[in-house]
């Protein structure tokens, strides 16, 4: 077995959540996977398995097993490990819905993982866990998120200048004009984005610019290709940030991730 699933949120939880993954495997060979940085914080309810961390993004966190887990944004990957099955639903948490969606800013996860129910309560990630397993398919299944998520909401946002920053580095504006636009220096642009996110601007436009690469990357297509699609300089360039976000070369992360991981698939923080 071998399924995968994808969905955008009900329209209210838009401004907050990227989009729902689901996955269910069995009888595959073990392995282990690199949950890479990218713009989202990563939500995870698993379904039957525990997910077994081995390595978090920060290595002074003991590696674990997790029922829930709630994975701030991060700059270093992540070690995720099976024994060939393993089930669950993502949500893919926009960093500027932090506050609506759980109550606290990303600033307070970044480069963590915590088991979810230290932020949602126990009650919560168990009714959730229980609403997701008798679900009959997918669709029902991120049904029951928009549901669930969607009662959570609160009437509260991050100072708007900070989100407006993290959407235009994010589409590829340098920081200065970023900041030049917003009406704020560079330097209070930066302390600001800290704060509220955990990382810098200039660490933000990097990810993003990492996370569409490297899913664009597929066996046959040239990796000089994919360097100039996304701005950078050259192959090399792209390279030495694949090594610094994943800790490996594209050629070993597409190796290792294939299969049962394609680029596109769940990202597990």
């Amino acid at each position: 077995m071998d399924e995968y699933a994808r969905a955008r949120p009900a329209p209210a939880l838009r401004p907050h959540i990227g989009f729902y993954s689901g996955y269910r495997q069995r009888g595959l060979a073990p392995a282990v996977h690199r949950g890479l940085p990218s713009p989202y914080l990563t939500l995870i309810f698993t379904l039957d398995e525990q997910l077994v961390v081995d390595a978090h993004p920060d290595p002074r966190q003991a590696p674990g097993r997790y029922r829930s887990l709630l994975g701030g944004l991060h700059l270093t990957p992540a070690l995720i490990s099976h024994d060939g099955n393993q089930s669950g639903v993502q949500v893919a948490v926009r960093p500027e819905g932090c506050r609506a969606l759980l109550g606290l800013p990303a600033a307070e996860l970044a480069n963590l993982d915590v088991d979810a129910a230290a932020v949602f309560g126990e009650a919560f990630v168990g009714e959730v866990r229980e609403r997701l397993a008798a679900a009959a398919d997918w669709p029902d299944r991120f049904a029951v998120l928009d549901r669930v998520l969607g009662g959570r909401l609160r009437d509260t946002t991050g100072p708007a200048p900070v989100t407006r920053a993290f959407h235009l580095v994010n589409d590829g504006v340098p920081v200065a004009v970023a900041a030049e636009w917003i009406g704020w220096s560079g330097r209070h642009l930066t302390d600001r984005f800290r704060a509220e996110l955990g990382i810098r601007p200039k660490e933000a436009a990097r990810i993003a610019r990492f996370d569409r690469a490297r899913r664009s990357i597929r066996p046959g297509v040239r990796l000089a290709d994919v360097a100039a699609a996304h701005g950078y300089a050259d192959q090399s360039h792209l390279v030495r940030d694949f090594r610094a976000f994943a800790g490996c070369a594209p050629s070993r992360w597409l190796a290792d991730e294939s299969p049962p991981f394609q680029p596109g698939e769940p990202d597990f923080c």
